[in-house]
């Protein structure tokens, strides 16, 4: 073989390896420092686009995790304003026990009974303004011919005032969990000679069996423009077969209940009704929570599956990393003596 210094074969050939080695350890290092099988599209293009395509889901089932989240927030609020309530109720009964049970009690004593109700009547109307980072705890049962009123077991969603939670990664077109926005003040609103039936507002639908008359007729409620209205049965002195309410936002106590004017059965009803809307928020807040370990099992499933697609071998690549260092070692080593037949061309030329 002929012995030439102008074109050496062999140190081509040793560096080419050389080249191959060094970027192939580099490509071992990087994989090992990300943490990632794929570095590149040109690793593994259709891995890549599935591994895309899995983290998308697992980022939309993180926000369908934080709307389930804040959606218990909201019931868990509604639902500590909900048993305050409770103990307003309460109290209103223990003062309607005072106010007319006890023969010892003088008309002073009565009228500062009365005072205090007439204060937990308004107590009740500002809870059922309170708000939820802006959103309202409570339904608007105010306004004439409104569609939320309270219809205890056989409560309507036609009727109710309900939020919608996104319960999956496809959101709207996925599955859902409705709340309520509790209607509170329409569950204090009773017939105030057996308590037993929420009042419900005039309706167009002929089928609907509901009392032909409208909010603004109910003692205590206010319309929309603020005006004070009348009971359905004339005076206080006559609104026994009438419909009033235990929440009222009022300038003049004239416009308030009085105990004497309230019967017990009618206490007994709204709170009866309120134990309801309790458990109604209560059975939301159960969906939620199911709701939140069904994605969180979803997720966790999600982030194994994408592991699989995309996290590097750890054992393997650190092969690869030992078997590239000595390879990229050996082939400069071969370069360097594949210069040496250069060394014996210049001792025969000496």
């Amino acid at each position: 073989m002929a012995l030439t210094i102008s074109n050496n074969g062999a140190v081509q050939r040793a560096s080419y390896h050389l080249g191959k080695a060094q970027d192939n350890l580099q490509i071992s290092i990087r994989r090992l420092a990300s943490g990632k099988r794929i570095l590149g599209p040109s690793d593994d293009p259709g891995t890549l686009a599935v591994a895309m395509k899995v983290r998308a889901s697992i980022n939309r089932l993180s926000g369908a995790q934080n709307n389930i989240r804040n959606g218990i927030g909201f019931l868990e609020v509604q639902d500590g304003i909900l048993e305050t309530a409770g103990k307003i109720l309460m109290r209103i009964s223990e003062l309607k026990g005072y106010a007319t049970q006890d023969p010892l009690k003088s008309a002073t004593d009565v009228a500062s009974y009365n005072n205090e109700f007439k204060d937990l009547q308004q107590q009740l109307y500002d809870i059922s303004e309170m708000e939820f980072n802006g959103q309202s705890l409570f339904a608007d049962a105010s306004s004439t011919g409104g569609a939320a009123y309270f219809g205890g077991a056989n409560q309507r969603s036609a009727d109710a005032n309900m939020i919608s939670i996104f319960t999956s990664a496809q959101g709207s077109a996925g599955t859902k969990v409705l709340i309520h926005r509790s209607l509170l003040r329409s569950a204090l609103t009773v017939r105030n000679s057996d308590g037993a039936t929420a009042y419900k507002p005039a309706t167009t639908n002929p089928t609907d069996a509901l009392e032909e008359v409208t909010w603004a007729s109910v003692k205590g409620f206010t319309n929309k423009v603020g005006e004070t209205t009348s009971e359905v049965e004339g005076g206080d002195a006559n609104i026994n077969g009438a419909y009033i309410t235990f929440a009222k936002d009022s300038s003049s106590a004239n416009d308030l209940l009085s105990l004497e004017n309230v019967s017990t059965a009618a206490i007994e009803g709204a709170i009866e009704n309120l134990v309801f809307l309790r458990a109604q928020t209560g059975a939301g807040m159960s969906r939620l929570q199911f709701s939140a370990e069904s994605i969180a099992t979803q997720e966790t499933n999600m982030k194994s599956a994408l592991g699989r697609i995309e996290d590097v071998d750890i054992a393997m690549e650190s092969a690869n990393l030992a078997k590239y260092s000595i390879l990229m070692q050996a082939s400069a080593a071969m370069v360097a003596q594949a210069n040496i037949s250069n060394d014996v061309a210049l001792m025969l030329l000496r």
